[in-house]
C-alpha cells in the first residue's frame, strides 16, 4: 500500500505555502533549506529543499527549483472536496486571488458545487462540496 504526497515545485516555495496556508488554513510543519547541507553553495543557502505543510487539512509538499524554472502542466489538478458548502466558497474565493477562473463555483448537476482555476502559481485546483443526495420523487 502506498501513501500519495502532492510536491510542489516552485519558484517561491514559503511564498506560495504561505498563500495555501493563508487561503485553506492550517500550517507550515517544517522547512529545509539548502544552506543545511554541508558544502552548500553561497547563491542558494537559502533555497528550500524540503517543506511541508498541512492546508485544508491536507498534507503537501513544496521546493524551491534550482535547477530550472518551473513549467506549470494542465494534466494534473488538485481536487479538494469540503462537507460545508461555504468552506468550499471562500478556499474558492481565496485559491483564486491573482489567479484565473476557468469555471465559477456553482451547482453541478450530480448535486455538488463545482468549480476550477488556475493559481497565481499556475497550479489546478478543482474546488467540489459532496455530493447531496438525490431526491427520488414519490
Amino acid at each position: 500500500m502506498a501513501k500519495h504526497n502532492t510536491y510542489f515545485f516552485s519558484e517561491d516555495a514559503r511564498a506560495q505555502a504561505d498563500f495555501y496556508v493563508q487561503a485553506l488554513g492550517g500550517e507550515i510543519q517544517a522547512v529545509m533549506t539548502n544552506g543545511q547541507l554541508p558544502d552548500a553553495a553561497e547563491g542558494t543557502k537559502d533555497k528550500v529543499i524540503h517543506l511541508s505543510m498541512v492546508a485544508a487539512g491536507v498534507n503537501f509538499c513544496l521546493a524551491d527549483a534550482v535547477f530550472g524554472p518551473v513549467s506549470p502542466g494542465s494534466a494534473i489538478s488538485q481536487c479538494l472536496t469540503f462537507a460545508a458548502e461555504a468552506e468550499a466558497r471562500d478556499a474558492f474565493e481565496k485559491l483564486s486571488e491573482g489567479g484565473t477562473v476557468s469555471q465559477p463555483l456553482e451547482p453541478a448537476f450530480w448535486g455538488a458545487l463545482f468549480g476550477q482555476l488556475e493559481d497565481k502559481f499556475g497550479v489546478q485546483w478543482m474546488i467540489t462540496t459532496e455530493a447531496q443526495e438525490c431526491q427520488t420523487p414519490a
